[in-house]
């Protein structure tokens, strides 16, 4: 495997800095015949790449992991997780870190392939990863871009030549996936239970420079890291409730640090409301339910928090009163942040003491009726989609009459806009998903996928043109399911 020239990658290798134990060097599996699938020469534009001057050839060499670039240390990365509430030994089993990318801003992202060959985490399996999976991966990590929802984001995917054996046997496929870091709870409870305290400390401590430096000389360090990360998690869930994205599998080891939306395993977008829908194939209990999510979160922060006890205080019972205290706030402040993205997505700009009642009642409207989630909010805005039959009854007449004179008081033109930036209008709808995953991965035809990308790409703007990707199946999605990939 030789060493090449980057296309503009600025590589610096931090992580390396921290005690061996947290990952293992290793390098990525030669393909067979890579090919260049889709590329986001944005993103390349915003990470300051030179794109531009090399061939789709070498970049499909470089991005497979063929060739490795100038500057990169590869590595797979050490983690644990509570995988559906059972502690597991995991790791990164098909993943490589290249290295970190300091940008010409000075912005410094993980750059790491998803699907490059085993590592010594893989656990038996093949670090593959199929084409189909990797570019839904590209779509919706790219949809919740646009919908400014905190995500990793997918700079290429690269077809491998060869075929992955899953259910089926699939053409293989490489990610190229661009975070913030890829530092999880479950990095936390793998570095916590496997290693010393001093391993620990220096990797909190890495942590908290890389990620939260404004807490570095605080009282307390290792608490006001916990307070951040409950923060953006409640922001990241919040986002995610209001159009309708449900993860699937939000194990520890699904939950980043950073606040990013990572992994997009067996995720998928509501189609008729109920707060209890699930798609995950493996999820046989409803853990991972639209509606669970916050619980989820939650319970997983609580699971963050207990390894960070032995450095926020000498006194274990101390240190879990003081976790505790801020644990009791989660749900209060969710359920503020909650209720003012309602309000928002209702176009209510001031508060009154009804506003609950009013959300809720449309909540149970929806979920008795089967509405559509995302087309119920645009039907408030846009009178094609007032039309349909579902709201054509006297129920909802009642409650849009009372929503109606609620906004008497409001200013019309800015309760508009409030709503417009607040309701996409087009999701990567699982259906077009699909139909635009099986052209693309099975045909070798990218255009349902290319346009798919330009809906949601702009997703918060009506466009006769993209009518059919703001409309949801037939049959609602009924028996939809989807699949982790491994």
């Amino acid at each position: 495997m030789s060493l090449a020239n980057n296309i503009g990658f600025n590589f610096d290798n931090t992580y390396l800095s921290l005690p061996q134990k947290l990952f293992e060097k290793c390098l990525p599996t030669v393909v067979a015949e890579p090919r260049l699938v889709i590329f986001n020469k944005a993103l390349a534009k915003e990470l300051g790449l030179n794109s531009e001057n090399i061939s789709e050839e070498e970049i499909a060499a470089y991005l497979s992991g063929n060739k490795i670039m100038e500057g990169s240390q590869p590595i797979a990365q050490a983690y644990a997780g509570h995988q559906f509430g059972h502690f597991n030994m995991l790791g990164d089993g098909r993943a490589i870190l290249l290295g970190e990318h300091v940008t010409p801003q000075n912005k410094r992202f993980d750059i790491q392939l998803k699907g490059p060959g085993p590592t010594p985490y893989s656990r038996n399996g093949d670090g593959r990863a199929t084409l189909s999976s990797m570019l839904r991966e590209y779509i919706i990590s790219e949809a919740m871009q646009a919908l400014g929802i905190p995500t990793t984001r997918s700079l290429a995917v690269v077809a491998s030549g060869e075929e992955v054996h899953r259910e089926y046997t699939h053409e293989g496929g490489v990610l190229t996936r661009i975070a913030a870091s890829h530092i999880r709870v479950g990095t936390f409870e793998f570095v916590r239970r496997f290693n010393d305290l001093e391993t620990f400390k220096t990797f909190v401590n890495y942590t908290i420079q890389r990620h939260y430096p404004e807490v570095m000389n605080t009282e307390n360090p290792p608490l006001e890291l916990f307070k951040a990360v409950m923060e953006k998690q409640i922001t990241l869930i919040v986002n995610w409730m209001r159009v309708g994205f449900i993860h699937g599998v939000m194990n520890t080891d699904n939950m980043s640090i950073s606040g990013e939306t990572i992994d997009y395993g067996p995720c998928a977008f509501m189609n008729a409301y109920h707060s209890q829908t699930v798609f995950s194939s493996i999820d046989r209990s409803g853990r991972y339910a639209f509606g669970n999510q916050v619980v989820i979160a939650k319970w997983n922060l609580t699971r963050f928090a207990e390894t960070l006890l032995v450095l926020i205080h000498s006194d274990s019972d101390k240190a879990i009163e003081m976790v505790q205290e801020v644990l009791q706030t989660f749900i209060p402040k969710f359920e503020e942040q909650w209720l003012r993205m309602m309000r928002n997505k209702l176009g209510l700009m001031t508060e009154e003491e009804n506003d609950e009642k009013l959300i809720s009642t449309l909540l149970l409207w929806m979920q008795d009726r089967g509405a559509d989630y995302i087309n119920t909010f645009n039907a408030l805005e846009y009178e094609e989609f007032l039309n349909d039959a579902v709201y054509q009854n006297n129920e909802f007449k009642s409650w849009y009459e009372l929503w109606r004179k609620r906004r008497e008081s409001e200013n019309s033109k800015a309760s508009f806009e409030l709503m417009r930036k607040t309701n996409p209008v087009v999701i990567p709808r699982n259906h077009r998903l699909e139909e635009a995953l099986q052209t693309a991965a099975h045909e070798n035809d990218l255009s349902l996928l290319n346009e798919l990308l330009a809906a949601v790409s702009d997703p918060y703007q009506f466009k006769k043109e993209f009518a059919k990707y703001q409309n949801p199946p037939e049959d609602g999605g009924k028996g939809y399911k989807t699949y982790c990939g491994t």
